[in-house]
């Protein structure tokens, strides 16, 4: 099955108002770039993204918070984008923190057909006890909150310990970005490049892949297959450009 499409616009033009996104990326590292430009591009509102982080100013899904298209997001670090701060604190985005192995496991679960799984994560804090902000109004008061989850105790190598019930992540569609890609979708990352793509992929109904080398099926050896493509949807190749465009979070140069 061929699930190349001519372009990034053609893979994301059907993706509708208020659906769940589920988005790769680590920082800036492993972001799909191209296809969060063409879903800025056209338009669709009221997204609800899953997302390690919420990109940076300018970058990523920056572009979609500066353009009002998300309404809210999931996520575990948001300390490098002061619009994504800003917009949170006036009331304007309503924002799930949730811790980052967690968020992961989630994502896989939902993939896996797995509902909902204990884990020690967060035992004994606001992500068990409930209390954490999501939404404030514009007047800095908070208005929603996490609620209290579900908590047993189970034994774990002769140790009793309090686990918290998290339940899993699906999403309607996942943009991801991979170092290749062969045309039945199977995809290999690079390196930390890796981090929340593969996760992100397997949680949605409909998985996009923008891929900065496209070949044919048998190319890639099935040991080197890092996510099979039963998880993609569609794959969109990457100009020489665009693989190029690869930007720097932080840069640090010393002096001679």
């Amino acid at each position: 099955m061929d699930k190349v499409v001519s372009s990034a616009a053609e893979a994301v033009k059907d993706i509708p108002d208020g659906v769940r996104i589920a988005v790769g990326g680590f920082g800036v590292v492993g972001v799909p770039e191209v296809l969060i430009d063409a879903l800025h591009d056209q338009g669709a509102k009221g997204l609800e993204v899953i997302s390690n982080n919420a990109g940076v100013d300018g970058r990523g899904l920056g572009k979609l918070l500066e353009t009002r298209q998300i309404s809210r997001i999931i996520a575990s670090y948001v300390g490098e984008n002061k619009e994504f701060a800003r917009q949170y604190l006036s009331g304007e985005l309503e924002v799930e923190l949730t811790p980052q192995g967690t968020m992961a496991e989630k994502l896989r679960a939902a993939g896996a057909g797995i509902p909902a799984f204990y884990t020690i994560t967060g035992s004994g804090t606001q992500v068990a006890d409930g209390g954490i902000p999501w939404k404030y109004d514009s007047d800095g008061n908070v208005v929603k909150e996490s609620p209290k989850k579900e908590t047993k105790t189970l034994s774990t190598f002769g140790e009793e310990h309090d686990y918290v019930l998290e339940e899993s992540l699906p999403s309607d569609f996942a943009l991801v970005r991979a170092a290749k890609g062969d045309r039945a979708g199977n995809l290999v990352f690079h390196s930390s490049a890796r981090n929340f793509n593969p996760p992100a992929a397997m949680s949605a109904k409909t998985t996009i892949a923008e891929v900065e080398e496209l070949v044919e099926v048998g190319q890639i050896d099935p040991d080197d297959v890092h996510l099979p493509g039963i998880y993609v949807a569609r794959v969109v190749e990457l100009t020489p450009e665009q693989v190029a465009d690869k930007p720097i979070e932080k840069m640090t140069v010393r002096e001679d």
